[in-house]
């Protein structure tokens, strides 16, 4: 049996809205879009990364081109802009690269790790080969008290607390990485297919850098990890 092809897609785009130009940002000690590109290509089991973007000059001005591994794909002008939706991005690159697997992040996620990477990828493999999956997606397990806007309680009886150790988990998609195949993609038109994987890892791998106060979160956050070598 042939090996199954698998593509990394790392949409990348030139205009930033709350942080300016945060993807080629440098970020503890290299642009910020290195940090993801360097973690998946540390993965033996991806055949190729491709970067769907309107900045290859910007790239090519922080040392990256094609590659061997790396295709630079430029982005359609109907599809550019900070109101299109992502999945219109993906099905871009769908309809143009064949893969078995595809799997997708972002630049926002530098402490997204090779080896969580992998283990998201065989996690998949096994579900899809049960016949109990379809696609995967990271999240964050969260048990704490969640109350509405007017003060009411949602998952909670505050007339008889427990310990937040024992509420009923809540899983928040936190959009470090989602896997699927095309075929689970076209079912629902998303990177969520009908039966998915919820798969949570390590806490600060999922931080995201959305604004300025992510960034700086982010910055002391990788300032912790160089000093305790983590």
């Amino acid at each position: 049996m042939s090996k199954k092809k698998i593509v990394a897609l790392l949409p990348m785009k030139a205009n930033s809205e709350r942080v300016k130009g945060k993807n080629f940002r440098e970020f503890s000690g290299k642009p910020l879009f290195r940090w993801i590109l360097d973690s998946l290509l540390e993965v033996e089991e991806i055949d190729q990364v491709i970067i769907n973007t309107d900045a290859r000059h910007i790239l090519a001005s922080n040392g990256l081109v094609d590659a061997a591994r790396v295709m630079i794909r430029d982005r359609r002008p109907e599809i550019c802009g900070d109101f299109v939706s992502m999945n219109k991005v993906i099905a871009d690159d769908l309809e143009n690269v064949e893969a078995s697997v595809y799997l997708m992040t972002h630049t926002t996620n530098p402490f997204l790790s090779s080896g969580t990477i992998r283990k998201c990828i065989a996690e998949y493999q096994a579900g899809v080969a049960a016949g109990t999956a379809d696609s995967l997606f990271t999240v964050d397990r969260i048990q704490t008290r969640f109350y509405k806007a007017d003060g009411s309680a949602v998952n909670h009886d505050p007339n008889n607390l427990i310990r937040t150790q024992d509420l009923e988990p809540w899983y928040e998609e936190n959009s470090n990485l989602y896997i699927f195949s095309r075929e689970s993609f076209a079912r629902t038109d998303a990177r969520i297919g009908t039966k998915p994987i919820l798969f949570v890892g390590p806490r600060i791998e999922s931080i995201d850098i959305d604004d300025q106060e992510d960034w700086n979160f982010a910055e002391i956050a990788a300032q912790y990890l160089e000093k305790h070598d983590v």
